[in-house]
């Protein structure tokens, strides 16, 4: 080997592993967890593929540009915690993650914007709420339970889920009511305007 060649190579790769991962640059190595598309103001994917994007198309999601998080662009936001008796088990559990607003805010969707949000699990189930709502229920995007990163065939690897049991609009429903507006297993948000 060219010594050269060696020296050279070594301090390109010295660079890139030291390169820290951006918002802009998810999807280039690590796998793609949430896309979130519609009216965003920052884009870091192209229109969805109909040949590769095919739980997107089945679930009749469309869109000409997206920002896709992965795991470290999740992870990198600020986090919370929070603490809700879960409908599952009925106990306390350790839930964190950025703030959905926070999320949103990296794809580039103004805070105070009026719009309503679209959040999609894996298995179809689809709700409607508003930004503002999330932002009054203190919505996250949860990655971790119990200090445990969340699952994928479990309730991961992201949840849009609130903390119920403080909240005045869920805190007196029966257990198994308060978590209606939070899907489980989330890979999609549709971000439409008013």
């Amino acid at each position: 080997m060219n010594k050269r060649d060696f020296i050279t190579g070594t301090a390109i790769a010295g660079v890139v592993s030291v390169r820290p991962l951006s918002a802009a640059t998810v999807g280039a190595r690590n796998p793609g967890l949430l896309t979130v598309s519609g009216a965003i103001g920052k884009s870091n994917r192209g229109r969805l593929d109909p040949a590769l994007d095919q739980m997107m198309v089945k679930h009749g999601i469309q869109f000409a540009k997206a920002f896709v998080f992965d795991a470290p662009a999740l992870n990198g936001l600020p986090s919370i915690t929070i603490k809700p008796t879960l409908e599952y088990d009925s106990r306390v559990h350790s839930l964190s993650g950025p703030l959905l607003a926070t999320v949103l805010e990296a794809a580039g969707v103004k805070p105070g914007r009026p719009v309503t949000l679209g959040l999609r699990a894996v298995d179809g189930y689809n709700v409607s709420l508003s930004l503002t709502d999330a932002r009054s229920y203190r919505m996250i995007v949860a990655t971790h339970i119990d200090d445990q990163p969340l699952a994928l065939g479990g309730l991961g690897p992201q949840w849009a889920v609130y903390e119920a049991d403080t909240l005045a609009p869920f805190r007196d429903k029966p257990l198994k009511e308060r978590f209606a507006l939070c899907p489980w297993a989330l890979y999609h948000i549709d971000v439409k305007e008013g």
